[in-house]
């Protein structure tokens, strides 16, 4: 994008609703305005991480066989009333009746939807087991929304659903997905431990919530140090040793890591140290075995000919959560700083002299080069106001073009994450940000 044509409008000032470090960033950088309380807009940049972290989430879910499918916002009232959790849910639901005063309600989660496609899809043993999943807009209508997208009313998560045949499979699935949500965090530049948790009004007895590491984070965490070494890459585990995978998966039955330092202190003594820190959620997984597929009737012929009730979980990804829980992780007081997977852009192409034709002619030729992928300042603005926005929102690298580097043919390289700055020639400008 062209930044003179570009809807980007940055702020020099802080708004005065803004209490957190993202949601000052991420309304000062252009990425989202408010048009309701707890409701936000996406404008282009920040739609575009949005959309890098979506990807992500989706090849990981494909790589392990997660289908996607779509489902959609608004749900009957009808399908919560059977699994009986219609009246249970508090106001946080958002109630509603059409013109023909059906009542429908706007779904916070899909546990009792997909329960209700797979009993009228699936009928044997032999077509589990399965996991699907989607990207969709939730709502829910929370008393104090605030801190941005943080705690937002309408957010943008990744749910899937798992259906197995018995309890073992279903514990198999929960772990395959468990390490590919190690595996999405790991992408985005992050550590997130998965620590024991409450399942809430989901429900269920084994569950998981995931905890992204970051000075501003909402709440203290405990953890093993063993997790600031394992590789979650790929399925290999490259660095981690058998006992520290064992350890990991004994998290299924015990606590391995808590929110409060005396929660299960036995649990410690088998791990070889503990680390203290400051977390956000930005996933949930859980298992909860036949609460939704028995009172909803979901059965399928088992082996024998007899009907079994499938053993479900589900599985939570704040996509939209995890754009304010990056920037808490990753910023300084200049402003955003992205890691590369995620950044709206992988570059700025700041232009110092707008008019001088080599500088012009520079610029024009990189534009072309990144192919939609960098954010070219080519507004008649002072160096000074290009390099402070170029900080604020945060692209992995800028690439600073002056009249005295063109003339020679060069260009200056600065890593937005170090600050560290190097002149290159202009055919290695490419090969160094890749």
């Amino acid at each position: 994008m062209r930044l003179s044509r570009s809807l980007l409008p940055t702020l020099k000032e802080t708004p005065a609703e803004a209490q957190i470090a993202s949601h000052r960033l991420m309304l000062r950088a252009g990425l989202v305005r408010q048009t309701a309380s707890g409701i936000y807009a996406w404008l282009p940049a920040g739609y575009r991480v949005l959309q890098n972290i979506a990807r992500i989430v989706r090849e990981e879910q494909d790589a392990i066989g997660t289908q996607e499918m779509l489902m959609p916002t608004i749900q009957p009232a009808e399908l919560w009333r059977q699994s009986g959790r219609y009246d249970a849910y508090g106001p946080e639901m958002l109630r509603l009746k059409d013109r023909h005063e059906r009542e429908l309600l706007y779904g916070p989660t899909n546990e009792e939807m997909i329960t209700d496609i797979f009993r009228q899809s699936v009928k044997s043993y032999r077509e589990l087991p399965q996991m699907l999943y989607h990207i969709q807009w939730k709502f829910r209508d929370e008393v104090r929304p605030r801190f941005g997208v943080m705690r937002g009313r309408e957010f943008l998560m990744k749910d899937a659903y798992s259906f197995d045949l018995d309890y073992s499979g279903a514990v198999a699935s929960y772990r395959k997905m468990m390490l590919s949500y190690m595996r999405i965090f790991q992408r985005m530049g992050v550590k997130a431990i998965p620590m024991e948790a409450e399942s809430g009004p989901i429900g269920g007895n084994l569950s998981h919530e995931f905890i992204i590491l970051a000075p501003t984070g909402e709440s203290e965490v405990f953890y093993d140090a063993a997790f600031e070494a394992m590789d979650f890459s790929s399925g290999t585990f490259s660095h981690t040793s058998d006992e520290d995978l064992e350890r990991f998966f004994v998290q299924m039955t015990t606590p391995y890591a808590a929110t409060d330092e005396k929660h299960d202190t036995a649990a410690w003594a088998s791990v070889a140290e503990k680390r203290q820190g400051r977390g956000i959620e930005v996933g949930h997984i859980f298992y909860f075995g036949t609460k939704y597929s028995e009172p909803m009737g979901l059965t399928v012929a088992g082996r024998d000919g007899s009907k079994v009730v499938p053993h479900m979980g589900s599985y939570g990804v704040g996509v939209s959560r995890l754009v304010g829980a990056l920037i808490e992780a990753h910023h300084d007081d200049a402003g955003i700083i992205w890691p590369d997977s995620v950044a709206p852009f992988k570059a700025a192409i700041l232009n110092l002299k707008q008019g001088d034709a080599a500088c012009d002619k520079i610029c024009e030729d990189l534009y072309a080069q990144f192919a939609g992928n960098a954010l070219y300042d080519d507004r008649e603005e002072r160096a000074g106001v290009k390099f402070a926005d170029a900080d604020l929102m945060g692209h992995p690298w800028q690439i600073v073009v002056g009249p005295r580097g063109a003339a020679a043919g060069k260009v200056e390289l600065k890593r937005r994450a170090t600050g560290e700055r190097q002149d290159v020639d202009l055919a290695g400008v490419l090969a160094r940000i890749g």
